[in-house]
């Protein structure tokens, strides 16, 4: 039952991600690119709340009580989403013979990259408070989850910001690179202050590697890019619990260094993205009857 619950917790969590985050980038793309990131930063307030809600009920309750407190709150907060209604994208016929730029290659690096991601982070999601958690005080625990949630909310609209100013792989590499770090401090030593800096190490990557592959992937004019991407990370996310199972065994430190090892490795894949990666792309839009050529600039490379 449980492996069916999570399944089905995966399934719906991805589709609820392709829905907004497609919504997002179709309503938001006149607009600077930091305000889809402070949507996105939803996320991390999410994870804060969520941890406070446990440390609130960790001393006056059983461990029942906060996945009763966490569905309730989910349940209203679907309330107050049921309302909102994304509008239908435009819909318009490519003109013959001006065929899209090919970007396949880029596209299947960036593909790699954030599959391993959704491998690396579900992890290190899963087991990071537990491991933080073994020796170490008792609100440490549950503190670094709601550090991870706060460094969450302002991070994507930050690399929003900087992917307007400098190259998107060249950040996203940055951005896994930071994250593997982050991951292995925890397995590299039990110093309360390492699983804080950890913690906010992060919550302040996962989001802005998300920010950053849709917007590339959207840079890339792949058709259905997002749907892909958010795909490739969702059966990570799937993987990732199932490969370092046989690691729990010896406890959180060898999942968490698997998880970091993944990551290192989905930072080579955005190490590939980067070569030759095209910048600069010559598109053609259909909004307007006269079909008008433009370029479109990722950002300068870095």
């Amino acid at each position: 039952m449980w492996g069916v619950l999570r399944l089905l917790a995966g399934v719906t969590s991805a589709l609820v991600f392709v829905v907004a985050a497609g919504s997002l980038l179709h309503h938001l793309r006149e607009h600077p690119p930091h305000l889809s990131g402070w949507a996105f930063g939803g996320v991390g307030a999410g994870i804060a709340l969520s941890g406070l809600l446990v440390l609130a009920l960790r001393s006056v309750a059983d461990w029942r009580a906060p996945w009763w407190a966490s569905a309730a709150l989910a349940a209203l907060l679907a309330c107050g989403a049921w309302n909102l209604r994304p509008e239908g994208a435009p819909t318009a016929a490519r003109r013959g013979g001006s065929p899209g730029p090919r970007t396949h290659r880029w596209f299947g690096a960036l593909f790699v990259s954030y599959t391993l991601e959704g491998v690396g982070y579900i992890v290190a999601g899963t087991f990071l408070v537990a491991a933080v958690g073994q020796g170490s005080p008792g609100w440490v625990g549950s503190g670094a989850w709601v550090l991870v949630g706060l460094a969450a909310v302002p991070s994507s609209a930050l690399w929003a910001r900087l992917g307007h100013r400098f190259s998107r792989p060249g950040l996203l590499l940055s951005a896994l690179l930071i994250q593997s770090a982050g991951i292995a401090l925890p397995a590299l030593t039990d110093a309360t202050a390492a699983a804080l800096v950890s913690a906010i190490l992060f919550g302040a990557t996962f989001l802005g590697v998300s920010t950053l592959a849709l917007a590339t992937g959207a840079h890339l004019r792949f058709p259905r890019s997002v749907a892909l991407l958010t795909a490739g990370y969702s059966v990570g996310q799937i993987l990732g619990p199932l490969l370092v199972t046989p690691l729990l065994h010896h406890g959180y430190h060898q999942a968490l260094l698997l998880a970091a090892l993944v990551v290192l490795a989905a930072a080579g894949a955005a190490a590939v993205l980067r070569i030759e990666f095209p910048h600069h792309m010559v598109v053609v839009r259909h909004t307007d009857p006269l079909h008008q050529r433009e370029s479109t600039e990722d950002a300068r490379p870095a």
